[in-house]
Formats: C-alpha cells, structure tokens, sequence
C-alpha cells in the first residue's frame, strides 16, 4: 500500500539557512553560498514533527543540512529511530552529470558520491541524483548521464544505498529520456515521478509512462496564489498512481505562499483517500 512521505523542500522558508553550491564557469570550481532563513525549525525535530502529523518517511533536501559533521549524522539518524519515521530520499539538488565540460562533470561526480556517503551514515534509503541541465535531445548528455547513474550506483551498492533520479531538469523532462535512463541503467534504476515536473498536452501520458519505474511519487499539486490547490488536476495524477498499481511513498510537496504546515495539510487530506 502506498503511505505518506514530506519533502523537506516544504517547509523550505523555515528551515534553514539553505546552503546552495553553483558551479562557477570562470574559476571551474564549486562555490556555496548560504541563503539566510528565518530558521523556525530544526532539521533534528523534523522527524517528530512528520509524526504527530501522521506522516511516515520523509525526503530531506541536501542544502538543509546544518551540518554533516560525524556528530551531527548520528543524532539525525538516531531522531529517524526514535520516531519511527522513514528517512526514505536524501535529495541532492546539484550537479550535471550529462556536461560536457569534463572539470565540471568529475567535480560534481565527487560532490554527489560525497553525499552518498553521507546518506549512507545518516541511514537514509535511497539518494536522489540529478540526471542533468542538457537538453533533451542531446544524445550524447544523455548517454554521460547514463554512464554516471551507472558509476554512482556502484559506489551507493557499496554503502548500501540505492541511487535514483527522477524527472527533473532539462534532461528528463520527457518520459522518452526517463524510459532510456532506466533501460540503460540494466533496469535496475528507480525513478521518483514528480506530478509537477512533466509540462505540456502529454503530461498524464508521461506520468503514466515513468510510474512503472518509480520508487516514490512525489505530490505536487498545482496552486492558486492563495496556495489553495487544484484539487481536480490533483486527484487525475493521484488517479494514474492508484491505477499502476503503485505501493511506495506518496511525498506531499508544498511550494506556494501560506503557512506551510496548513498548505501540507490541505494536500495530505486529498492524498489520504489514495492509501
């Protein structure tokens, strides 16, 4: 059966500072800026919080981390334990592994294996990788973009974690490049089917082509600018997740103006009618 997850990305305006790495063109180095946050919740009590809601696994954004320290790790996984609350995604949001530019492409392949080996101490399940920025019918980023999946995966196995990538950026915003990624890959590579990523007349028709591969959906609803969502288009994709079958987490994803805990709640009621 299909249960409840939360995206750290959620709560983005309370937790906080964000910790943002950008590639530099001229430099051809990483460099990371921290973007002040009104920091009214600590990532540490995130857990708790999930669960007195109801929630049961959570996804946590890679720049919401205040600290990776040894330290710090073990008490962040040791609230995922006291909770009984899942640690299901650690989501990197950096890189391009279907670049060209190959000081880019071996310095953001250490970046994320660093954070699979971060997933890896703080227990979490599976770490979502960015597949790339090139464009979709770039052949060549998409077979570096393969290539890559199929590298990292290798160092996750080791670790014990599981790499996935979703439909995400450029390159995998369509289900043809998905469908590609997840046969090149041995099929052996999950993919987190995000409603909101997909644009266009062919968007039921591509959420529907990726959900046999998705490990976890994540349930961005389409807002209003008062954050109320549109319940209808929200309930055809959630109608397409009942339809495949799937049985894995369904993510609530609150990206719009409001308070964020009302904003999560009006969409975890939808959603509860789909468990």
């Amino acid at each position: 059966m299909p249960y409840l997850s939360l995206t750290s990305w959620s709560l983005h305006r309370s937790l906080g500072p964000l910790r943002m790495t950008q590639w530099d063109e001229g430099a051809q180095t990483h460099i990371m800026e921290e973007v002040p946050q009104p920091d009214l919740i600590q990532l540490l009590d995130l857990p708790r919080l999930a669960k007195a809601r109801g929630i049961q696994a959570l996804d946590i954004c890679h720049f919401h981390f205040p600290s990776t320290s040894s330290e710090y790790l073990a008490s962040l996984r040791q609230a995922f334990v006291d909770h009984g609350v899942e640690f299901y995604t650690l989501l990197v949001d950096y890189g391009d592994i279907s670049t060209a530019n190959a000081v880019r492409h071996q310095a953001d392949i250490g970046f994320i294996e660093r954070w699979i080996d971060i997933a890896s101490q703080v227990g979490a399940k599976t770490v979502r990788v960015v597949a790339g920025e090139a464009h979709p019918a770039d052949r060549d980023g998409l077979q570096r973009a393969a290539v890559s999946l199929q590298q990292l995966s290798k160092h996750a196995k080791n670790r014990g974690v599981t790499v996935v990538t979703e439909n995400f950026r450029s390159l995998t915003s369509t289900a043809a490049n998905c469908v590609y990624l997840h046969d090149a890959c041995g099929g052996e590579l999950g993919f987190v089917c995000d409603f909101g990523n997909f644009k266009g007349s062919d968007k039921y028709d591509a959420i529907a082509a990726l959900l046999p591969f998705a490990v976890s959906v994540h349930g961005k609803a389409q807002y209003d600018d008062h954050g109320m969502p549109d319940e209808a288009e929200y309930r055809r994709c959630l109608d397409l997740v009942r339809e495949a079958g799937f049985a894995g987490p369904i993510t609530l994803v609150y990206d719009a103006p409001g308070d964020e805990w009302e904003g999560i709640a009006r969409i975890q009621r939808i959603v509860e009618d789909y468990l």
